[in-house]
């Protein structure tokens, strides 16, 4: 991957040079001639330092830029080693004076050679200078992420290097039918060979593989298309869903090669679609230019939604966030009205960036999209060095944050090109890692089924009183799915409070209901938050008639005070009034059930009182049941004399004529409604 991953950026070809080691170096840069012009900043570099020698004290602006250009030059070749070296100059030193880009680069050649405890030192350094102004710090900070979390990442793939590899490139595997394409720089040629001379290997053209019954292992079958490859670069496909359109990357070359102005040749997007010829054979034919493309930026690596409706890409076009960032575009259908001459219908949206939830600073290469998941290699997330795989789950159609896939599917080296079956959990990636057999190596892999991390919410709350702010005891609460069915119930204690047994998964619709005698019944409709936790319930219910109150867990009706005549038990004109309330009541709600509890104050002996409350207690009862209330609708009618004082007016204690009078009442309770 230390070349391949810039011949896919850019591919650029032939340069003159009149200029200085420095002017020629930047110039080999600027084209992304990183091997080449890191041999310049080389001699450079030992030329100023050989002068500094001789006591002429080299600009520190000047070594700066040479350090960053020299380091940068292997860190875009992914030589992590080298690229230390010249960054272990600069970052040390000047990092105060520096984009803070370069201590997360610096942090990640540390991590290339294996130094994790000095490269957590300099992550913790960067996601301090950057607090609030790079996402990639936001997430360090926010999750406290450190490298030794991604070094203690549970292995998940069983990884092996399959048979097609050769001693140059392969990488860009994708499923075609039970087949599978992949790109090469494999010497196929009979004739003379078209080398590429930026890493003397052949130009890469895309093959088709077949695969073994496991789908661990591939076999070259021939060319994908002869109709495709050209004498130049193609590499990086993908198909629609029904398989007779394919997207692919290739140099910006129609016939000739194309340059911008600084003689750069970029990549640009591709399709063709299969069509079938007069001997009912297909081939794939009417090869287009995306209109997106540009010959002043890079168009490449594809992929496409199951659902045919979004194509995915990497692009540096303006707007980028980092090197090289993950667009978007929709794939549109042709109006109905729309004629093959009507040049304003192009079939795609205008680009999206994917924003900072996805892209860094870095670069962000090779999407493979499937309905639960984006993945990509990227360089600018936190890993384990060079480029790593990256998984970005899809919840309600947004790209979570990218989480490192972990050793050994990514190694200090590039991991990239990451393509899966999830339901096989069996797929392919590709990777530069020493242990291949050339530059970059297809390996397939098997998965371990994932534990999808289980998300649960416990239901609880509280009732209370909606005029009084009383909270409720004994309310029965009923939990209910969004289709109506119980799952449990609970019953509130004496604060009002109640929990369910029964868990809940985040993010999920249920309904919980409250009844009580006396109250109006009432239910809410929730949904469950979407981290595990607890979900909070409060409801609030109204008694089902402003004469119904409660009190102390005690339902009752609550009537103005009934007067009796001095030592007398006969129902007043004005006692007649508010007992006619409670007639009134009991008619609204036939199915209620009464007790009458008669008190009196403690004046007067204890016998006395008790039979005077048993009479009066008594009466009331006959009144309520002259009115038409049957009599089995009033459980009881008792005196219980100054037996349950309100206060602490009793025998013996001086009290006035008001808190006597507190103790002179009738209770009517609800048993039933």
């Amino acid at each position: 991957m230390k070349n391949i991953i810039t011949l896919l950026l850019l591919f650029a070809f032939g340069m003159s040079f009149s200029q200085s080691k420095w002017k020629k170096a930047d110039r080999l840069f600027e084209k992304m001639w990183y091997k080449e012009a890191s041999v310049l900043y080389e001699l450079e570099l030992k030329s100023l330092e050989k002068n500094s020698n001789k006591s002429k004290k080299i600009e520190d602006s000047t070594y700066i830029k040479l350090l960053q250009r020299g380091g940068d030059s292997y860190f875009f070749n992914t030589d992590m080693e080298n690229a230390h070296a010249w960054y272990d100059k600069l970052v040390p030193e000047f990092y105060s004076n520096i984009n803070a880009e370069y201590i997360f680069r610096y942090a990640h050649t540390l991590q290339g050679i294996g130094k994790y405890k000095e490269a957590k030192k300099w992550m913790k350094t960067f996601a301090k200078l950057t607090e609030n102004k790079d996402d990639r710090s936001r997430l360090l900070n926010q999750k406290n992420l450190t490298i030794q979390d991604v070094l203690d990442i549970e292995p998940q793939f069983l990884l092996k290097n399959v048979a097609v590899n050769t001693k140059y490139s392969d990488f860009g595997p994708m499923y075609y039918k039970d087949q599978l394409v992949y790109s090469s720089a494999v010497d196929s040629s009979s004739f003379h060979t078209r080398v590429y001379h930026w890493n003397d290997q052949p130009f890469l053209n895309m093959y088709l593989g077949e695969l073994n019954a496991m789908e661990s292992d591939l076999k070259l079958i021939d060319a994908f298309s002869n109709t495709l490859n050209t004498r130049y670069h193609e590499a990086t496909l993908a198909f629609s869903p029904d398989e007779t359109k394919v997207y692919f990357t290739r140099n910006n070359y129609q016939n000739s090669l194309k340059r911008d102005s600084k003689g750069t040749n970029h990549l640009k997007l591709y399709s063709a679609e299969l069509r079938k010829n007069e001997d009912s054979s297909s081939t794939w034919q009417n090869v287009k230019e995306l209109p997106f493309n540009s010959d002043n930026y890079s168009v490449g690596h594809p992929t496409v939604s199951r659902d045919g409706k979004l194509l995915y890409f990497v692009s540096d076009m303006p707007g980028s966030i980092g090197a090289t960032d993950i667009f978007v575009v929709d794939i549109l259908e042709a109006p109905a009205n729309t004629t093959v001459l009507d040049s304003t219908f192009t079939g795609y949206s205008k680009p999206r960036n994917l924003g900072e939830s996805v892209n860094t600073a870095g670069r962000e290469m090779f999407p493979y999209v499937t309905d639960k998941a984006l993945y990509l290699a990227s360089d600018g997330h936190l890993g384990l060095g060079g480029l790593d795989v990256y998984e970005s789950r899809i919840v309600d159609k947004n790209f979570q944050n990218p989480v490192n896939l972990g050793a050994p599917l990514n190694s200090k080296m590039d991991d990239f090109g990451f393509i899966i079956n999830e339901q096989k959990n069996k797929g392919f990636v590709c990777s530069n890692r020493l242990t291949g057999k050339g530059d970059d190596d297809i390996y397939s892999f098997v998965r371990s089924p994932k534990e999808e991390p289980v998300c649960e919410q416990t239901i609880s709350g509280y009732v209370s009183n909606n005029m009084t702010g009383e909270r409720i005891s004994n309310v029965k609460v009923t939990l209910l799915s969004a289709t109506g069915s119980e799952l449990d119930t609970s019953t509130t204690n004496l604060s009002g409070a109640y929990k369910f047994n029964t868990v809940l998964n985040c993010d999920t619709k249920f309904k919980v209901i409250a009844t009580k005698i006396g109250y109006e019944s009432k239910d809410k409709l929730v949904i469950t938050l979407n981290e595990n936790g607890e979900t909070l319930v409060p409801l609030g219910l109204e008694t089902l008639n402003e004469l119904i109150v409660e009190e102390q867990g005690v339902l009752k009706i609550k009537i103005g005070i009934i007067y009796f005549d001095l030592d007398k038990s006969y129902i007043r004109t004005d006692a007649s009034i508010e007992l006619n309330k409670i007639v009134l009541l009991m008619k609204q709600y036939p199915k209620m059930v009464i007790k009458i509890e008669s008190h009196t104050d403690s004046r007067n002996s204890d016998a006395y009182n008790l039979s005077l409350s048993d009479r009066r207690a008594k009466a009331t009862r006959d009144y309520i049941v002259s009115q038409g209330i049957m009599l089995k609708r009033v459980e009881s009618a008792l005196g219980f004399g100054e037996s349950q004082l309100i206060n602490n007016c009793k025998n013996g204690v001086k009290c006035s004529e008001v808190a006597h009078q507190l103790n002179r009442r009738s209770e009517f309770i609800i048993v039933k409604m």
